[in-house]
């Protein structure tokens, strides 16, 4: 997880709308998404092969885990509701979320920070019958600990770790019983210069919950110190033929990030870093390379029977030198062996987006991101929709009309997915408001609160229009700036269906009404605004969904910042 964080505009959001429906009320019918996969088209992948990235789209910091026949893994999720997505596989390949480590907001305080704080790089591991997560709460408290029986919870009440500063903690649970924390903090002494970290060590007492003994050094700097490495993070520890392994990321986690490995006899050190260094990067490769893999790093190992290891790792799949709107993907790739050092890609290579398959009894086909419909037919939402606040019938209501989700409330309210495919088609059925509720209500692309596209309906006193509004492109001074908007003459209970293609570096609006063909709004709008490397750099991928807010909060981003 690169530390170096730049403040971004905060701001309060624009408007809503309602049907009739109580108070102020809007009525989606449905959400379609389908991603066009052009890449995939040209590299089709045998029956023995898989494909990257593993989890697509905003699935970044990578911590996995095997139990027996079952493998799982836990991804930051940063300022989004619920958070710390959890999916499990029994092939390596397929995956499917089976749930989220954090449902609700309240022992987090997450609506109250930037959609890219919140919950940074996670590590899980199981012990002893239980599943333990050790993570980051950026502005929201700190260092914490939680547990469960099962991944899907229910997990426990954080255990804060008051005492442990710095981010990217890693557990480790030791053969002789003792449990270690491993995590990147601010060096011994004054940082020598900017992304100046270390690796620290320290006991954990899982029955006191707190951390027990001196605190030690592992890895100054990083690798080669004399280069001045940067951002020394995301640290693991395993054990194999009696040596311990420390792996680490370095460089940031944009075109230079990287993994390197150590190795000591005892697990307080020292270690010695190996011969080959890093053993992941793709910094050293030509950028107009065909179908780039960029930012590779951030790994964590596992083991499979036969003595087998492989490692999961984030990485971005860039439409333009260092711009994606997926944000960083979660990747796969077998791990060799040479002289009891691991190597994950020899320098040079590229990562490979079709691989051999993992040794492993096939399990059924991972959740198809390609193309989904939600008809809002079940009581409850699944586990995959993001909010930025809890899940709660206050403002979100799959009961008060079957066949239908009810946004409602006096603020700005957004429920979403993340994007996962480079070209996507996001559409909506949404019951047009009533004349005399204002507000906004349709389709929103949300990559943080000063980084968004808004279209659909907003209802004032001079009547309804169909806008397109696009916040923090460049030259706007990061405003909410009106590219489309034309007034709409429908009947009064008319349903209007919107549609987002969202295409690397573009993005296009269209509308119908009820039954009627697709009609352009724009073309063309600019998306890179949603980008990761834009104009700052951004910790989370783009969100897609559904978005109504009314017209009694101000002007501004279709989603606001904090509630406080």
């Amino acid at each position: 997880m690169f530390r170096k964080i730049l403040p971004v505009a905060l701001a309060l959001a624009s408007a809503s709308s309602a049907m009739a429906l109580p108070g102020n009320s809007v009525e989606f019918q449905s959400i379609e998404y389908e991603g066009i996969n052009p890449d995939e088209d040209a590299l089709p992948i045998s029956d023995d092969e898989y494909r990257n990235p593993i989890l697509p789209g905003f699935a970044p910091d990578p911590s996995i885990v095997r139990v027996g026949k079952d493998f799982y893994i836990v991804n930051s999720s940063f300022g989004w509701i619920p958070g710390l997505p959890i999916y499990h596989s029994r092939d390596l390949v397929n995956w499917t979320q089976v749930g989220n480590a954090i449902s609700d907001s309240t022992d987090f305080k997450l609506p109250t920070v930037g959609i890219n704080r919140g919950i940074f790089a996670p590590t899980i591991r199981h012990h002893k019958g239980l599943f333990y997560i050790i993570t980051t709460c950026i502005d929201c408290g700190g260092n914490f600990i939680i547990t469960a029986k099962e991944p899907k919870g229910p997990w426990s009440k954080p255990i804060w770790l008051d005492s442990v500063t710095g981010i990217d903690p890693d557990l480790f649970f030791d053969t002789d019983g003792r449990v270690w924390i491993t995590n990147n903090d601010e060096p011994q002494g004054p940082a020598q210069y900017e992304g100046h970290r270390a690796l620290w060590l320290q006991q954990y007492d899982p029955v006191k919950s707190k951390v027990v003994g001196p605190r030690t050094v592992l890895v100054d700097r990083g690798v080669k110190p004399d280069e001045n490495p940067i951002w020394s993070e995301g640290p693991h520890i395993f054990k194999k033929d009696g040596w311990y392994y420390l792996t680490a990321a370095e460089g940031g986690t944009s075109d230079d990030h990287r993994q390197t490995i150590y190795r000591s006899k005892t697990v307080t050190g020292p270690y010695t870093p190996g011969p080959v260094n890093p053993i992941l990067t793709q910094r050293d490769l030509d950028p107009a390379r065909t179908l780039p893999v960029y930012a590779t790093g951030h790994a964590d190992f596992v083991k499979l029977p036969g003595n087998k290891w492989w490692a999961v790792f984030l990485a971005t799949r860039p439409y333009e030198r260092n711009l994606t709107n997926l944000g960083r993907e979660t990747f796969l790739l077998p791990v060799s062996w040479k002289n009891g050092w691991p190597e994950i890609l020899p320098k040079g290579k590229t990562v490979p987006l079709r691989v051999k398959r993992p040794e492993l009894p096939r399990a059924p086909q991972r959740t198809d991101y390609s193309k989904w419909v939600e008809d809002f037919d079940s009581s409850n939402l699944g586990p995959q929709w993001l909010s930025r606040q809890a899940h709660t019938p206050d403002w979100l209501s799959l009961t008060e009309k079957p066949g239908s989700l009810i946004l409602r409330g006096t603020g700005p309210r957004f429920i979403g997915q993340r994007l996962r495919h480079r070209d996507a088609i996001i559409s909506t059925k949404v019951a047009l408001p009533p004349a005399e509720q204002h507000g906004r209500a349709g389709l929103a692309a949300i990559a943080d609160e000063g980084h968004q596209f808004f279209f659909g309906i907003e209802t004032s006193a001079e009547g309804r229009k169909l806008v397109v509004t696009a916040t923090g492109l460049k030259g706007t001074g990061g405003a909410n700036v009106v590219l489309f908007s034309k007034t709409l003459k429908l009947e009064p209970h008319a349903n209007v269906r919107l549609k987002i293609r969202i295409n690397g570096a573009l993005a296009d609006f269209s509308y119908a009404d009820d039954n009627g063909d697709w009609t352009s709004a724009l073309v063309g709008a600019d998306a890179r605004l949603l980008a990761t490397e834009y104009d700052i750099l951004l910790f989370t991928g783009a969100v897609v969904g559904l978005y109504a807010n009314d017209a009694k909060m101000s002007e501004g981003h279709p989603i606001h910042a904090v509630q406080k």
